[in-house]
């Protein structure tokens, strides 16, 4: 790996830097995030660091996943302090696009994706429509940049993970899509770089989604498998805390549906609002 990560803006620098280690029969992986980077985006890096030869990230804040209202503006930018993280962890090349590399043509009149619905219309897309097509429309540009063998995802955006993966296989994308677990505070709450956005009480609330995530893998694990109850009052153990639970939900892992009787395989999913903070998190069964 590099001593520190080379640092580019630009599609044609890219791609001769990416040719150039392909040229040398070196494998490329890449960790696509919008930067404000934490100690989960670092942990994505080490899973992926001993699959290939090169390790590429992209920081690039994406207007085309945020609606109207939202952060975007507001989003933390700090790529002097991403740098500096990345070359500590072993990274080989950061891409900083600006949005007229990744949007030559402009947000408005870009060719853009659409989302596989079945996966979108339902939980985070609901209330935030619009969002995953403009995730994989990003998504599908840096692969076609930086031509990745392997991608890695965190599992807390576990709706964007199944969304990813499918956007792969329906387009043929040559890339391995790797998942990594969700990092935590030492209190169970999920590392988010909008986790900066709370004050000292709501920090201090926010783990409640964690623990009713818990309260409810627990009671299925102990055999209750009346779900519409449990996802009740885990919203209601979330609201309890102070919090505004927008969806607790216990679904098929392979594909976000409602479980089906002898369905083994679950992901209890939920998101809730801290102030100006859209927090989410979920817990395999």
């Amino acid at each position: 790996m590099a001593d520190r990560p080379i640092l580019l803006h630009e599609l044609d620098a890219l791609r001769k830097q990416i040719g150039a280690w392909r040229s040398a029969g070196e494998s490329i992986g890449l960790v696509p995030t919008m930067g404000n980077l934490h100690s989960g985006h670092i942990s994505l890096l080490k899973i992926l660091a001993p699959r290939v030869d090169r390790l590429v990230a992209s920081v690039f804040v994406n207007p085309t996943q945020f609606a109207a209202g939202e952060d975007y503006e507001q989003y933390p930018r700090t790529l002097e302090q991403d740098a500096a993280a990345l070359r500590r962890a072993g990274c080989s090349l950061l891409f900083a696009p600006s949005v007229d590399v990744m949007y030559p043509a402009g947000t408005e009149q870009a060719t853009s994706l659409i989302a596989a619905p079945d996966l979108v219309q339902t939980l985070c897309g609901i209330s935030r429509p619009g969002h995953f097509d403009g995730v994989v429309t990003v998504v599908a540009r840096l692969f076609n940049m930086v031509l990745p063998d392997r991608a890695v995802f965190g599992e807390k955006d576990y709706q964007q993970l199944l969304v990813i993966r499918r956007m792969v296989s329906d387009l043929a994308f040559q890339v391995t899509i790797d998942a990594a677990p969700t990092v935590r505070e030492a209190d169970g709450l999920a590392m988010s770089s909008r986790n900066r956005y709370l004050n000292a009480d709501q920090r201090r609330r926010a783990p409640a989604i964690y623990r009713a995530l818990c309260r409810i893998v627990t009671e299925i694990r102990a055999g209750q498998d009346d779900f519409a109850e449990l996802e009740a009052l885990a919203a209601g153990q979330i609201r309890d805390a102070g919090l505004q639970p927008e969806y607790v939900a216990i679904r098929r892992s392979v594909d976000l549906r409602q479980p089906r009787v002898g369905d083994n395989d679950l992901r209890v999913l939920a998101a809730a609002r801290a102030g100006n903070a859209r927090l989410i998190d979920n817990l395999a069964v």
